[in-house]
């Protein structure tokens, strides 16, 4: 079952490590949202983060199933480990000590915003990811939305 274009500059293998990467990061923004859903005392803000966290479950698991037609297998649930650009999200734990809304909606930011670039470096190597270029611009644009929803949201405390 292969669906790598032949002219792709990838082994399968590599498309399924990219591929898992960013089910990395949507695992760990799932995890951000949830946290900063449980530290928030804002209903509508808790509301909000679970609505967030949601989507990065629908995100995992159709990246799952694109590892899948890849020949690979994905079972974690969760984000990844300390350093990396995936990381980022490790700052809203910061944030959440607070318990500042502000301070928690700024930390998220950073993780959604690593997660942006990196959907955009896989998405400009289309040759690479043809098969599921759609789904990464999907999902890209759904987590763009967040972003911008967040950044409301600053501006609205700022004021």
């Amino acid at each position: 079952m292969e669906n790598i274009k032949a002219s792709s500059l990838k082994s399968k293998e590599e498309v399924i490590s990219d591929l898992k990467a960013l089910l990395v990061l949507v695992n760990d923004g799932k995890e951000g949202y949830q946290s900063a859903a449980e530290a928030t005392e804002t209903p509508e803000l808790k509301a909000l983060f679970a609505k967030f966290s949601g989507e990065r479950i629908v995100y995992a698991a159709e990246l799952k199933e694109h590892i899948a037609v890849h020949g690979g297998t994905a079972d974690n649930e969760e984000g990844g480990l300390l350093g990396g650009l995936h990381r980022t999200w490790i700052n809203i734990k910061q944030a959440l000590s607070s318990k500042e809304d502000k301070a928690i909606l700024s930390a998220i930011t950073d993780g959604e915003r690593a997660a942006i670039a990196k959907y955009n470096e896989y998405i400009a190597d289309y040759a690479d990811h043809a098969d599921h270029l759609k789904l990464l611009q999907e999902h890209r644009e759904g987590i763009s939305v967040a972003l911008s929803e967040v950044e409301r949201r600053i501006v609205q405390a700022n004021q």
